[in-house]
């Protein structure tokens, strides 16, 4: 269970930033090692990058489809045992398809791919192939994003009344795009990012964090997407209204322009019972309010909290774990499912699987559509009509 497992990276190149991220976690616990990689749809650029990262010649691939045919070529023993796409969105789901079609395991990146199709077809090749595929929200990594959840789970909030999560960023209010940032290029082109910029980005992060910890079901939204930077293609901000099956409502704020904002990613659970806050800049606490008793806060790597937390908590209470340690747990997650797949044992975990992406493409879709539809929203009487 603890051999390392050989993998390879499409995509994540030289000046890449999730890509190095990825490599970082996975190495992290010692349960991977890079033994291929195609990290540049430009050949001289993924052939330099592969070398700077130590990467024999022979397997750092011009392409990812080389990367494919060659490794299919190796015996089972020395090829690659799952695939790392770290590249833009456009990409995911060509690579996802082949490698997983081929039975290679299979980690994406977030969202998924464009299209709600694309995610069945995926979702239909991985129930066939019988491989383990996850895409990667770190944030569910989390310590206490697990004792949330089970603190959910075991009741203890009561039944569900509402949710309310914010996902806060200000790094695009200018127009960073036509000035040569990498990041803002792609994630601000429809053709790579996809339909949506904010939401898709970010707000897909928000999205699955809700359902992982409350395990609510949407059941309809609410949405008003603003491109407030003058030229931009995609949203960089939203606001809507969830409605949950069984009766729970929710908020979910997803920005790009709030200038003073890092990376402030809130979730708030309210229950008839109590209630739990908890913010990833601050992962190490969580706030729990029980009705009619004293606001407790609850930290990392003690005693009261539950072995789910536990079992990914990596150094004693004090010592602060954070963005690449939750980054890890979700990689080691991931390796113990390929690990129990080697030994006919199926392919469940504690992972965001397939499925997950295929619900966080629904939910992007169902959101532009939203916003796209008047129909749903009254106008408020101006104080001259009124009059």
């Amino acid at each position: 269970m603890n051999r390392p497992l050989r993998y390879g990276m499409v995509g994540g190149g030289a000046d890449a930033f999730i890509g190095a991220v990825h490599r970082h976690a996975m190495a992290l616990d010692h349960r991977y090692v890079l033994s291929a990689g195609a990290l540049s749809s430009t050949p001289e650029k993924a052939k330099r990058s592969a070398a700077a990262l130590g990467l024999p010649d022979e397997r750092g691939y011009e392409s990812w489809e080389a990367m494919l045919e060659r490794e299919l070529a190796r015996p089972e023993g020395e090829r690659i045992e799952l695939v790392s796409i770290v590249t833009p969105n456009h990409v995911h789901f060509p690579v996802a398809k082949a490698f997983a079609e081929a039975g290679f395991h299979v980690v994406s990146d977030k969202p998924l791919v464009h299209t709600s199709a694309q995610a069945r077809e995926l979702e239909a090749i991985v129930r066939e192939r019988g491989i383990v595929f996850a895409v990667t929200y770190n944030y569910t990594g989390y310590p206490l994003v697990k004792e949330m959840r089970r603190l959910v789970r075991e009741a203890r909030l009561g039944a569900l009344r509402k949710v309310v999560v914010g996902y806060h960023q200000g790094w695009l209010a200018t127009k960073l795009e036509d000035h040569g940032a990498k990041q803002a290029e792609w994630r601000t082109d429809p053709a790579r990012s996809g339909a949506a910029g904010a939401i898709g980005d970010i707000g897909s992060h928000a999205e699955n964090l809700v359902a992982t910890v409350t395990g609510l079901e949407l059941e309809a939204v609410c949405a008003d997407l603003t491109t407030f930077v003058p030229g931009r293609r995609l949203d960089d901000d939203g606001n809507m209204l969830l409605r949950f099956r069984g009766g729970a409502k929710g908020v979910l704020m997803a920005s790009q322009v709030e200038i003073g904002h890092e990376n402030d990613l809130v979730l708030q659970v309210y229950g008839e019972t109590g209630s739990l806050r908890w913010h990833q800049e601050n992962p190490n606490e969580l706030w729990y309010a029980p009705l009619d008793e004293p606001v407790q806060l609850l930290r990392r790597a003690n005693p009261y909290l539950g072995p789910e937390a536990a079992a990914v908590t990596r150094i004693p209470s004090g010592h602060p774990e954070g963005y690449l340690e939750a980054f890890a747990n979700v990689y080691d997650e991931i390796a113990s499912a390929i690990h129990r797949h080697a030994a006919g044992e199926g392919t469940s975990g504690d992972y965001p699987s397939v499925s997950d992406g295929a619900r966080g493409v629904r939910f992007i879709e169902t959101t532009v559509a939203s916003a796209a539809s008047e129909a749903k929203w009254t106008p408020f009487p101006s104080s001259l009509a009124s009059a």
